[in-house]
């Protein structure tokens, strides 16, 4: 990080930020171009471990590439707040990001399928205990990303 005087540490303060937050942008990395992808996502932190899950279908770019690149990056970024000036270059803005890498994971497991739903929707709606078909459990891809590297940086 180039602006070490805008880096948060405080792992307090992260998590927070990152519990306020409703979208993450995964990276994807597809033979030589760049994919990029917002979505809704639930994370735990553990032991000082992150771990971030989101859902889609079991089909299409982001599926396929899951399966056959693992390496992601990913950001999530909010509190944006323009600051004014004088001219043009005098404006700027508040704001707070968290980047990224890590490996991502497809799960298979039920349970786990809806351990990682119900955080998905605790993120989403404050409640976190839902019922999920088998249907629905059976159709719905749900990614696990495990974190490698974080960085969270504020304005």
């Amino acid at each position: 990080m180039r602006r070490r005087d805008r880096e948060i540490t405080d792992i307090s303060a992260i998590e927070a930020f990152v519990a306020e937050e409703k979208i993450i942008r995964i990276a994807f990395y597809d033979d030589g171009d760049i994919y990029i992808v917002p979505v809704n996502y639930g994370y735990t932190f553990e032991n000082g471990e992150w771990t971030f899950y989101f859902h889609g279908a079991k089909a299409g770019r982001k599926y396929e590439l899951a399966r056959s690149s693992p390496e992601v990056g990913f950001e999530i970024d909010g509190r944006y707040c323009l600051l004014e000036g004088d001219e043009a270059c005098g404006y700027s803005a508040r704001f707070q990001s968290v980047i990224g890498t890590g490996r991502l994971s497809l799960i298979e497991d039920l349970s786990e399928k809806r351990s990682a739903l119900d955080c998905m929707m605790k993120q989403q709606t404050g409640r976190a205990e839902w019922s999920y078909s088998g249907n629905m459990l059976g159709a719905v891809a749900v990614y696990c990303i495990k974190v490698d590297k974080m960085s969270c940086k504020a304005k």
